[in-house]
């Protein structure tokens, strides 16, 4: 692994990933510089999370979606202050343009992160190295910030590179090299191993990405199954098939809430899960898309987190539909009565809507459903987010008192 290449760089690293450093708060301290160099955490609310932190606060042991209340006790001397969105979407806006400059093949991952293809930009700008360093550089000298990137054979190498030689990085992974870079990685550096899955993994002793390309593939299915199995035994052997597309750039549309209190309520929890549900559904609808994968998050009161997804027969960007699955993964979890902190509803695997067909089982109503949802969206172009609901959403209202009987004497 290098940051350095030959005359033309290493041939088939052509996959970029390019990871600002920091961003949201590296993009809210331009506009207080005085800061620079101080512990400062982004976030907000009584019961918020954090949204990012200064590498100064990072040192203490703080990190993206702690509680807020727990990175003041590891860090007492950082500043909190709040999250500026639109700042961070223009600033974005920008930074994929300068990107989108080199080659069209960019595919954003987030506001802050995306991969590019530069194996048709060499002949304008050079090796998949001097492109990264002109990247590096423009960002900073346009924006004021630094970015990390990782360059490799394929997509999964390319982000983990990225994250190894942060911040303000730069690492090449060459084709030849895959492997001695992979294998001494932990397990959960491989996509798609959160908690659950390392410690399935840790039960059959595999703690690095060499193990599990070691182990055989009929054990893996085991105790993983068949589809986790497949997935992570490529990926451990460097195989990844995935091509930078630009169609592709939204990967997800998601919608959380932290509750203002902690809720054990089973209805309760269900009226959050419609709500955040048709949020998902809508921006589905205003981005011409529709969800072929729905996801759900419940963070518990002591902040472990659980997640849940399945993929559909056919894509929707229904709400009831997208609500029906985020209800149904909910019960399956067997995580009722648990006091819950945060709900989430994901929408990912995403396709053009309209792409295929929808075919459903009799009892289902799409139809209805879906003009249901339009007749919502113009009403809430015309009067305003909000302005229609589901009623079991409205505020529940105490029944009016009865009338007194009238007294016969």
């Amino acid at each position: 692994m290098t940051s350095e290449a030959g005359p033309m760089g290493p041939m088939g690293s052509d996959i970029l990933h390019v990871d600002m450093d920091a961003f949201f708060a590296a993009v809210t301290l331009l506009g207080r510089p005085e800061l620079r160099g101080q512990p400062v955490i982004i976030g907000g609310g009584p019961r918020g999370v954090v949204l990012s932190a200064t590498y100064e606060a990072r040192a203490y042991g703080v990190h993206s979606a702690m509680p807020l209340a727990r990175a003041r006790r590891l860090c007492p001397s950082a500043l909190v202050l709040p999250p500026e969105r639109d700042r961070y979407q223009e600033v974005s806006r920008r930074v994929m343009a300068v990107l989108r400059d080199v080659t069209p093949l960019v595919a954003p991952l987030s506001v802050d992160e995306a991969f590019l293809d530069v194996s048709g930009a060499r002949r304008l700008f050079g090796t998949p190295v001097e492109i990264a360093r002109m990247i590096r550089a423009r960002v900073l000298a346009d924006e004021g910030l630094t970015c990390s990137v990782g360059v490799a054979p394929t997509m999964f190498v390319a982000k983990i590179a990225s994250t190894r030689c942060k911040p303000d990085g730069l690492l090449v992974v060459p084709p030849g090299d895959v492997l001695a870079f992979l294998h001494p990685l932990p397990t959960s550096a491989l996509w798609g191993v959160g908690r659950a899955t390392e410690a399935a993994l840790d039960r059959l002793g595999l703690r690095t990405i060499g193990d599990i390309a070691d182990c055989p593939l009929l054990t893996l299915r085991h105790a993983l199954g068949d589809a986790a199995a497949q997935h992570l035994h490529a990926l451990a052997h460097g195989r990844d098939e995935r091509a930078v597309d630009p169609d592709t750039t939204e990967v997800s549309v998601s919608a959380e809430h932290t509750l203002s209190v902690d809720v054990a309520e089973a209805d309760q929890l269900a009226r959050e899960l419609l709500r955040l549900s048709g949020q998902v559904a809508r921006r589905l609808r205003a981005r011409g898309r529709a969800t072929r994968t729905v996801g759900i998050k419940i963070r518990f009161a002591d902040f472990t987190t659980v997640t849940r997804a399945r993929t559909l027969r056919e894509p929707t960007d229904v709400s009831q539909e997208i609500y029906r699955t985020a209800l149904a993964l909910f019960r399956e979890a067997g995580i009722a009565g648990r006091a819950v902190r945060l709900v989430g509803v994901r929408a990912a695997n995403l396709t053009e809507a309209g792409a295929t067909g929808h075919q459903l089982a009799i009892d289902e109503r799409p139809a209805a459903w879906s003009q249901l949802d339009r007749a919502t969206d113009a009403a809430g172009h015309r009067f305003g987010a909000g302005a229609v609901a589901p009623a079991s959403l409205l505020p529940r209202q105490p029944p009016p008192p009865r009338a007194p009987k009238p007294h016969n004497p």
